[in-house]
């Protein structure tokens, strides 16, 4: 039976076969019996990791350790409130941290990644809720790579190469565009202005 690891655009963390490319940590989520409580945090440093490095190998949910957390690619990593990882992704994370130091004057030169895991935190969820954030813009101001809906219900789309695209666990199908209106953004408004400075999203094809 798949775990309870998997991630969606909308943040929530279910049970699916698909394996994904990233890994992602933000804190040991499951009990003795690899199983998810209410709890969706144990630490504000939510990350996105390489699946691979240094040949590093890894018990998955083992007692007491971190949960690994599995997104399709850095697009969906991003909508669910992550960032690129300082060792294993250390070139995304160079690059994101410069796009959200150019979007954020006011933040440290260099950003460390305290200060940018605080700056991201306020923006992923509601603490009180446990449920993501989202706000509302036009459609034709976001940039690509970011994840909206129509409503608050599925599909999640998003735009690559000018053409929208749905996402599933099996992966990305292209759909009509959708007319110029007032979207839901689901990628948290700092992430979205970290990507319109210049962090180029990727995708898994």
């Amino acid at each position: 039976m798949p775990r309870q690891n998997r991630i969606t655009p909308f943040g929530e963390i279910v049970a699916h076969s698909a394996r994904g490319t990233l890994m992602g940590n933000r804190g040991c989520l499951h009990n003795e019996h690899g199983e998810l409580g209410k709890r969706r945090w144990g630490h504000q440093a939510w990350v996105s990791c390489a699946l691979e490095f240094r040949g590093w190998h890894r018990e998955i949910m083992a007692p007491n350790r971190y949960t690994e957390l599995f997104f399709t690619d850095d697009a969906v990593a991003l909508a669910a409130g992550h960032r690129p990882c300082g060792t294993c992704r250390r070139a995304d994370y160079q690059r994101f941290r410069k796009a959200l130091e150019r979007a954020h004057p006011a933040l440290p030169r260099p950003a460390s990644p305290q200060v940018m895991n605080r700056a991201l935190h306020a923006y992923r969820v509601d603490s009180r809720t446990r449920r993501q954030i989202t706000y509302s813009a036009q459609l034709s101001t976001l940039p690509e790579g970011v994840f909206f809906c129509l409503r608050e219900t599925e599909p999640a789309l998003v735009m690559r190469e000018g053409q929208t695209l749905a996402w599933s666990f099996g992966g990305y199908q292209p759909v009509l565009d959708p007319i110029d209106q007032t979207v839901t953004v689901l990628t948290p408004k700092a992430t979205v202005e970290a990507i319109r400075a210049g962090y180029t999203v990727s995708f898994n094809a």
